[in-house]
């Protein structure tokens, strides 16, 4: 059973970078019904990666906890199923 959940961020707006709190989360793209599969992506010991679907640019900021995005409105939350 998993301990924590994974944050999950999408890009609506066409950000150049969204800084985020987390080094693993998931990309959507843009919220549903216009989301591209949901890609794990892992920062390792890097500070930023580029999700292969969208091209969004995702850098870690240790200021933000792992379920916070600056800008603010690039954090999703999925709906329960």
């Amino acid at each position: 059973m998993a301990h924590a959940a994974i944050p999950h961020f999408q890009n609506d707006r066409g950000h150049d970078a969204i800084e985020i709190g987390a080094k693993e989360f998931q990309c959507i793209g843009a919220r549903p019904p216009f989301d591209h599969p949901h890609v794990f992506l892992d920062m390792g010991d890097d500070n930023e990666i580029v999700c292969p679907y969208c091209s969004t640019l995702y850098r870690f900021s240790s200021a933000l906890s792992a379920g916070e995005s600056n800008p603010s409105d690039c954090v999703w939350t999925p709906e329960a199923a």
